[in-house]
């Protein structure tokens, strides 16, 4: 009982969370510069509002090719995260199951085995 308590205050519980990627990403079509060089209205002005907002659509693309793949491999990354917390039972525990299942699969089996033969015993009854 006292390597149990052992154990357990050496175990270290390590809790994660569910992060949506794109939502602590800046959006790149609103570059922060934008909305003081609205205000102004001389011709240059209009001109860098004008190249900020073109510019940024080539690279949206090729972001979210890449936030694909980075999130495909996220998703594995973080099932393994989940795998790791998960609390395994011990050898012994596995085959105490085990043999628990073993014994019901027997007594079960012995049950429609004789439920089987009560009933064909009282058909065989019926029909002479």
């Amino acid at each position: 009982m006292a390597q149990k308590n052992a154990a357990e205050s050496k175990t270290r519980v390590r809790r994660i969370t569910a992060k949506d990627d794109e939502t602590k990403q800046p959006s790149p079509t609103k570059p922060k510069s934008t909305a003081t060089t609205k205000k102004t209205t001389s011709k240059t002005a209009k001109k860098t509002v004008a190249a900020t907002s073109t510019s940024p659509k080539q690279p949206k693309t090729t972001a979210k090719k890449s936030l694909k793949k980075s999130g495909d491999v996220g998703y594995f990354k973080g099932a393994w995260q989940e795998l790791k917390l998960v609390r395994w039972p011990t050898r012994s525990a596995t085959w105490s199951m085990t043999a628990a299942v073993l014994v019901f699969t027997l007594i079960f089996v012995v049950l429609i085995l004789l439920l089987d033969a009560g009933f064909n015993w009282g058909f065989n009854q019926i029909l002479k």
